[in-house]
């Protein structure tokens, strides 16, 4: 496990906040030296749990932030709305190919409307992230990094889930989330060898 936090795009807390400083702005915790998986984990047992997905969504590539947030949001389906579904589809469509013009406009037409819902969020990362076209547009312009529209994504999503169920389905996703970051350093890793 050691060894596989130093291959993470951020070995420490500390790496994550200095390359991303708009992560700062969206938590309550300071960094520290710790290992980024420790720290996400810290988070989670902490007063303030939502942190640890503020946290992944910074940790994790944008492109795999956003399949992670479509993960997330897929497992709520039940207490999304049909416009969320479609936008969901949306974005699973551009992760499987962020290239195709096709995919890539349709995710900068739903990007470029106000995120009201938890896929909405999910969408304008994925445009901010995908497609220069969808960063042009004055109003997406001023929007902060795709971390802070996936954070809210999520966020927003688990903001539906009922009370009693709330902390333990944070925790599978954030889980879910270190075991993407863990895989993504893997897929890295091998591809840099």
């Amino acid at each position: 496990m050691a060894a596989m936090a130093n291959e993470l795009r951020f070995k420490t807390a500390r790496d994550l906040f200095m390359a991303c400083p708009a992560v700062a702005a969206d938590m309550v915790a300071s960094p520290s030296e710790q290992p980024s998986i420790e720290f996400c984990r810290t988070l989670l047992a902490g007063r303030v749990p939502e942190e640890a997905i503020t946290f992944c969504a910074y940790l994790l590539p944008e492109r795999a932030a956003v399949w992670w947030a479509h993960e997330c949001l897929s497992h709520l389906t039940d207490l999304l709305d049909s416009g969320d579904h479609e936008l969901l589809a949306l974005v699973h469509d551009w992760v499987s190919q962020p290239d195709s013009p096709y995919h890539g406009a349709e995710v900068s037409q739903a990007a470029a409307m106000p995120p009201t819902t938890p896929a909405a969020w999910i969408a304008l990362a994925a445009g901010w992230h995908g497609n220069g076209s969808a960063t042009e547009a004055p109003a997406l312009s001023a929007l902060p990094p795709a971390g802070r529209a996936v954070s809210a994504g999520v966020l927003a999503g688990l903001a539906r889930v009922a009370l009693v169920d709330r902390f333990s389905v944070l925790s599978a996703f954030v889980e879910m989330g270190i075991q993407l970051a863990e895989t993504e350093a893997l897929r890295q890793s091998a591809d840099a060898n």
